[in-house]
């Protein structure tokens, strides 16, 4: 049997990814599916209201909105970010996320190792 390098999501089957995580009332809920040196691949669900507070990650992260919007601050800057969208947050710089609806992302971050 070979590495796995993508967890908790059967291989070579199609699959839904916003049928991967579910909301929680109150929560931002996740689900990793890969987590490397290099890379890191999630997925959300934050209800309505929920958010991840302002904060600067060593690599740049790719957020794509499944469903819903979200408002994402990057550096000050506020932006509306709806389903089938995405934005990446350079690294180094401050960013925030907030639910202005319920919505479910894939957030992929890629760093140097």
């Amino acid at each position: 049997m070979s590495e796995v390098f993508i967890k908790n999501i059967e291989h070579a089957v199609p699959f839904n990814l916003g049928s991967l995580v579910e909301y929680e009332k109150g929560k931002v809920a996740s689900l990793t599916l890969a987590q490397q040196a290099g890379a890191g691949i999630t997925v959300f669900a934050f209800d309505e209201g929920e958010g991840v507070s302002t904060h600067a990650a060593s690599g740049d992260a790719m957020a794509v909105i499944l469903e819903g919007e979200a408002e994402i601050i990057i550096d000050g800057k506020q932006f509306l970010v709806k389903s089938g969208e995405g934005i990446v947050m350079p690294a180094e710089i401050p960013h925030a996320v907030k639910a202005v609806t319920r919505f479910k992302m894939l957030l992929t971050v890629v760093k140097k190792t």
